[in-house]
């Protein structure tokens, strides 16, 4: 029998604490305690307390340093008649051994092992028992063909109590929402909902509170072709774009139907052997289709866009075909054409532009693709193993904010159907920014592709990963690495770089419109700027994209930035080694960035460290 004082701290979020029975066990490489009562249930768990408890454990054997009791386990039961709603959220545990004034230092997350770093029987057992509960709780579900398997969920209700948002979150995400709503009924009552506008100048009349310096600048430049160009490369779509050496068969361009667009002394051929030609290409988009509104059809085009990169001017659109098949109802749009042709051209290539991005760029390759990770790292790595604990700042309230969106946002018939189809692939030159983060940490846990091959918990995690496409055994250390890398870069920056930027890019209507109620132009001369005006989004589409891109691209006021945890989940000298070293190269990149953008008119500033949030949680 050894006595010990354990020593608990709750949570200081708000709603941490909790009215409920706390039980706690040690153990150990040489036993377990029996499940001790830290005292009563009150204040004792309330927000913030720190409890000082002592206890009288037995063990097999005195158990006097941390690599001895190896894990501390809690658990809570209810204490009235009706279980208590509250999430109880530990900060730490600290035990002292009495007998040799040791003291022992617990965060929530004990020490990181991996399934062969841990040998007694006691703690194998935990291991697994701790897997079986995890399975039943997370459940694989398909949700259509051709989509990522997900979580079996309807609901954020269906979720576990720890993988919703907390209370803080919860009423931030609704109160946003709820204002983001409300401002989009009062606009649509001043400006009579279902109207049309009459004139571009109307859009502004949705401009209220819910506004940016971005948003204010498209709504100034959004007519310059340069703009347009600006925005494939710096807007919330920059992997759409695509080199073009040989024009694509359908797209039957001509020298001299661009060459108005070239620079003195040049032509496209010579362009195209130079590399200065780009391609927009939507064919994802053909054959999808289209929506009702109201009664109302919408349509859908799939556009082939050419670009140039002039020397003097930038990044411009040089021709457009607004449908795959060419013919004599599918012109090429050129910037010689009458202004407003050119202009409806443009506009329906950001159309298309929009439901790529949100579907394809943003939900699928960000939202789904994580989830994958999350739900399989919850279902087959127990919270000691050293890849959880890497992984599971990254994937922290992507269920729950996957599951609000999940009936609003997939179509089990429409474009998201078709896009499922198309690669998953990501360049790995993409996410340099935590691969050596990742490779530092991964090293201190397997010393040799050997020790990969032997871990059964991570065979099992990536089998459970394995319909995604990816391979269904991990051989090496880089190959563990680079799955890794790709988990947390998506979830993160790959995240911000599609989300954070809607609202700014999307605000003004005109430049980047939901829907389009009208069929795409047949004939250069015959658009007006009443057929614009009857294409364009009416006034209550316009406040709900208005609304809804605010609510979702707006900054998050409890964001956790790439690199903070608010969990001590590595405890290791040399892990919290590798994560300050991470900090302090985030904070070198956030300083040239800051120094790129110095002094720019219109600044790029997604993808500041700062502004990465470390998980997809919105």
């Amino acid at each position: 029998m050894e006595v010990y004082t354990v020593t608990v701290a709750t949570g200081t979020s708000e709603y941490s604490g909790t009215n409920n029975y706390i039980y706690l066990t040690l153990v150990g490489e040489n036993g377990e305690s029996e499940r001790t009562q830290l005292d009563n249930p009150g204040l004792d768990f309330c927000r913030g307390a720190v409890s000082v408890v002592p206890l009288r454990l037995w063990l097999c054997k005195h158990q006097t340093t941390q690599e001895d009791i190896s894990c501390v386990t809690y658990k809570q039961n209810s204490s009235y008649l009706m279980c208590d709603p509250f999430f109880f959220v530990l900060d730490f545990i600290s035990i002292t051994a009495l007998l040799y004034n040791v003291l022992l230092y617990f965060p929530v997350s004990p020490v990181a092992k991996t399934l062969t770093g841990d040998s007694a029987l006691q703690l194998l057992e935990h291991r697994r028992t701790e897997l079986q509960e995890r399975q039943k709780t997370y459940r694989w579900v398909t949700w259509a063909p051709g989509i990522p398997r997900c979580i079996d969920a309807e609901t954020e209700a269906d979720l576990p109590q720890d993988a919703r948002f907390d209370n803080e979150k919860r009423s931030d995400f609704e109160h946003s929402l709820h204002y983001a709503l409300l401002e989009l009924s009062l606009k649509k009552l001043t400006i009579w909902f279902g109207k049309s506008w009459d004139d571009l100048e109307d859009f502004k009349r949705i401009f209220w509170k819910l506004k940016s310096p971005i948003a204010e600048y498209c709504m100034t430049h959004w007519k310059e072709d340069w703009f347009f160009g600006y925005q494939c490369l710096n807007g919330s779509n920059p992997r759409m774009i695509q080199r073009c050496k040989k024009l694509p068969e359908n797209l039957p361009v001509t020298a001299d139907m661009v060459q108005r667009s070239m620079a003195d002394r040049t032509n496209l051929d010579k362009e195209l052997k130079a590399g200065n030609i780009y391609l927009l290409d939507y064919a994802i988009m053909d054959g999808i289709p289209s929506n009702t509104i109201k009664g109302h059809p919408q349509y859908i085009a799939a556009p082939i866009c050419l670009l140039y990169q002039h020397p003097d001017e930038g990044l411009i659109p040089i021709a457009i075909q607004l449908e795959q098949t060419p013919g004599r109802d599918t012109p090429i749009f050129l910037p010689s054409d009458p202004p407003l042709a050119w202009l409806l051209a443009k506009m329906w290539v950001r159309h298309s532009e929009f439901q790529v991005f949100q579907l394809l760029s943003h939900l699928l390759r960000t939202h789904l693709v994580v989830e994958v990770f999350c739900v399989a790292t919850l279902r087959q790595l127990p919270a000691v193993h050293p890849i959880y604990k890497l992984l599971s700042p990254h994937i922290r309230y992507t269920l729950e904010i996957n599951c609000r969106g999940r009936t609003q946002l997939i179509s089990a018939n429409g474009i998201f159907k078709r896009v499922c189809h198309s690669t998953l692939g990501f360049n790995i030159t993409d996410f340099y920014l935590c691969s050596s983060f990742v490779s530092s940490m991964v090293n201190l846990y397997y010393q040799s592709d050997h020790d990969v091959q032997e871990d059964l918990e991570l065979q099992a995690w990536i089998r459970d990963i394995t319909e995604e496409g990816l391979p269904s055994k991990l051989s090496s250390r880089e190959e563990l690495c680079t799955l890794l890398a790709v988990a947390i870069f998506t979830s993160t920056a790959q995240h911000a770089a599609t989300n954070n930027g809607q609202f700014d890019w999307c605000a003004w209507i005109p430049n980047t419109p939901c829907t389009m109620r009208q069929p795409p132009p047949t004939d250069k001369d015959a658009v007006t700027m009443d057929m614009i005006m009857a294409t364009l989004p009416d006034v209550s589409q316009s406040c709900l994209q208005m609304a809804i891109t605010w609510h979702l691209g707006r900054a998050q006021p409890d964001a956790i930035p790439l690199g903070r945890y608010t969990e001590d989940h590595f405890t290791e000298a040399k892990a919290l080694e590798v994560i300050d070293r991470f900090r302090m190269e985030l904070k070198e990149i956030e300083k040239h960035i800051l120094s790129e953008n110095e002094g720019l008119e219109l600044q790029y500033l997604f993808l500041l460290p700062s502004r990465i949030e470390n998980s997809i949680t919105i």
